[in-house]
């Protein structure tokens, strides 16, 4: 079963946690056992799994991805390299296995879309495949 959300970002870089809508959309799959997987069809966003419990843990994770990638230094016009380089880093999707319906996330644990340029508004694409 495949379905799409938007998120819409509110600042130039942010991880918004998007655990609740991926869970309720493998709840209203009916799927007990499989796995989700969770896309984003973007060159300067990212879809990751970390904590989120602790908001500080995000925005140390946005200022470690900081120190990697510094902001100036680039050629490509638009000014936004930066975020590919992110979004690359990170990835553009994650699996999750599906076990008694639930997703098998850690106590910690959430799914985020990361936004590297906004503000802007994302889609995420969401695939449930249940096991046979």
């Amino acid at each position: 079963m495949f379905k799409e959300f938007s998120v819409r970002s509110t600042r130039s870089e942010e991880l918004i946690d998007i655990t609740g809508e991926i869970q309720a959309i493998v709840s209203g799959t009916k799927c007990q056992n499989g796995i989700c997987t969770v896309f984003t069809p973007h060159t300067t966003a990212a879809i990751t799994i970390n904590e989120n419990a602790d908001p500080s843990v995000v925005r140390d994770f946005l200022f470690g991805l900081s120190q990697i990638v510094p902001e100036k230094g680039y050629h490509h016009s638009e000014g936004n390299s930066p975020a590919h380089i992110k979004s690359s880093l990170v990835g553009c999707s994650e699996q999750i296995l599906i076990d008694g319906g639930r997703l098998c996330l850690g106590t910690w644990q959430g799914i985020y879309l990361c936004e590297f340029d906004g503000p802007r508004h994302r889609q995420v694409f969401v695939k449930v495949i249940e096991a046979k």
